[in-house]
């Protein structure tokens, strides 16, 4: 009889197993996926995983891996304090937009003026807009006991419903003829996030690299990572500790909020250029996936959202090339996160074939 038994401590070859076999599962049944959608699987894996690095417009979309992979870092960097904290805050969604309509206000409030300072201030305020949208879940937690979980995803919504009343009211472009969305941000150089366009570098891939080192460096060398990784583990051990339950829900959730308002600053101040209706592009969410991928480990983390830019960036070339509906894309994605969690079992569980547990 097949059976599951709990080993004695999880295995550290599983633990770093894990990300590898749900990455080849999710390619073995996407082909099979998309041998039923009528492609030939194995194009179209080479075109998704292989195309954008190999092909001969790989230097086309190189800097593309960047640009889309500096959003789900950042975001996934924030996430990374509180789950491994028990803190699940599944709203950074919100949380980006509400940054990337802060910092975007800011900018467009000092058109058309030029200055150097404008830039600074548009990436404090998408900070801070982000930051505070995610101490509303924080608060409530601590003050009335809710479930961070539920409000987080509920404001979500909250966010995307005034980012359309952005687009169509406050933040509307005067001169674009009664069109949704503000003007475009490409235009106003004081307030562009870009290094150099054209190499693929803006301000979100270097604070991306600067956050993964910042996070290693807390989490494994300063006393706030160990009340954090104590409070994952035994809740109970860390208040022996003197650790305050609260005080850690609310810098969690702001480190989060804050990173993904970051995220959304540098998005709608670079690739994106303008708040429009469509802006959400549900980086929030694939941050998730991009944070447990990488094991909640700041380099982990790093890796996996160049492999999540990966599927987006290949993803598009099969749209485009082979026909395939987005939806499949989005599929594979969600395989990702589904074999990562099902395979995971395995870090903690050794499979009994039968023989009497030990």
């Amino acid at each position: 009889m097949l059976m599951l038994e709990k080993r004695p401590q999880p295995s550290r070859a599983w633990t770093y197993a894990t990300p590898v076999l749900a990455v080849v599962l999710t390619m073995l049944c996407g082909g099979l996926l998309f041998a039923a959608l009528g492609q030939d699987p194995f194009e179209t894996i080479r075109t998704i995983f292989l195309d954008p690095l190999f092909s001969e417009f790989a230097w086309f979309y190189r800097p593309q891996l960047l640009i889309k992979g500096a959003p789900l870092v950042l975001i996934a960097i924030g996430l990374s304090f509180g789950f491994r904290a028990g803190i699940w805050n599944i709203g950074a969604e919100g949380q980006y937009i509400v940054g990337a309509i802060c910092g975007a206000a800011v900018g467009l409030a000092f058109f058309p003026l030029e200055s150097f300072i404008i830039f600074p201030l548009m990436v404090l305020a998408g900070a801070v807009g982000g930051l505070l949208w995610a101490m509303i879940p924080g608060f409530l937690r601590v003050r009335f006991g809710t479930n961070e979980i539920l409000v987080s995803l509920m404001l979500v919504y909250v966010a995307e419903q005034l980012l359309a009343s952005m687009a169509l009211g406050t933040l509307r472009n005067p001169d674009g003829m009664g069109f949704p969305g503000s003007r475009n941000l490409a235009q106003y150089p004081s307030a562009t996030s870009w290094i150099n366009q054209s190499a693929g570098m803006h301000w979100g891939v270097v604070t991306g690299f600067i956050a993964v080192i910042f996070a290693y460096i807390a989490l494994s060398r300063h006393i706030f990572g160990f009340n954090v990784r104590l409070s994952g583990q035994s809740p109970r051990a860390a208040k022996f500790a003197g650790v305050n339950p609260g005080k850690l829900v609310l810098i969690c959730m702001g480190i989060s909020g804050a990173l993904a308002g970051l995220a959304g600053l540098f998005e709608v101040s670079g690739p994106a250029g303008q708040v429009s209706i469509d802006f959400g592009a549900g980086y929030g969410f694939t941050a998730i996936i991009v944070a447990f991928l990488g094991r909640l480990h700041p380099v982990g983390i790093l890796l996996a959202g160049g492999l999540m830019a990966l599927t987006y960036i290949g993803g598009e070339i099969a749209q485009s090339n082979l026909g395939l509906p987005v939806a499949a894309i989005q599929l594979l994605q969600g395989m990702l996160l589904f074999f990562l969690l099902a395979v995971d079992v395995l870090t903690n569980y050794r499979v009994n074939w039968g023989r009497q547990p030990a």
